[in-house]
């Protein structure tokens, strides 16, 4: 029988591994959220309520967004050279400011190009027009994130 031993400090380290894990998914998910209701605050008619009905622009319009996002914690996470406290603030932060600027930039290319979001999330069925705003959200989530680095 071989016996397997374990560095001195190994279930320590494991442990902050997972603590990190969690705190990270918090303020991931918390981010995701707050980038939800912003979006949602800022375009015409109930987001959420869209989406609960299936209308399908609402739904990549929110996909979109959600994406974005996560592309910002991840690199305000990845930036922190591992450094618990530093990398939560720093995503926090980030994340913050990520969904001022994104919700900003989406408004100003749906205006400029004549979109009209209100009625493209509105609609039973899809509209070409939503690959744009849904380009601009995604878009803008990495030039934000990769700003971060």
């Amino acid at each position: 029988m071989t016996a397997v031993a374990l560095e001195s400090g190994y279930w320590s380290a494991l442990g902050e591994g997972v603590g990190a894990i969690v705190l990270y998914a918090l303020v991931g998910l918390v981010l995701m959220l707050v980038g939800f209701y912003a979006i949602d605050l800022t375009t015409p008619g109930a987001l959420r309520g869209l989406v609960a009905e299936g209308k399908p622009n609402a739904i990549i319009v929110t996909a979109a967004g959600m994406l974005s996002m996560a592309f910002i914690v991840v690199l305000a996470i990845y930036s922190s050279g591992g450094k618990l406290a530093e990398g939560l603030i720093a995503s926090l932060v980030f994340g913050l400011v990520g969904i001022v600027a994104q919700v900003i930039s989406v408004r100003v290319v749906e205006r400029v190009l004549g979109i009209d979001i209100g009625a493209a999330l509105h609609s039973e069925s899809f509209t070409t027009e939503v690959l744009v705003v849904a380009a601009a959200h995604f878009a803008l989530g990495l030039v934000v994130a990769v700003a971060i680095l």
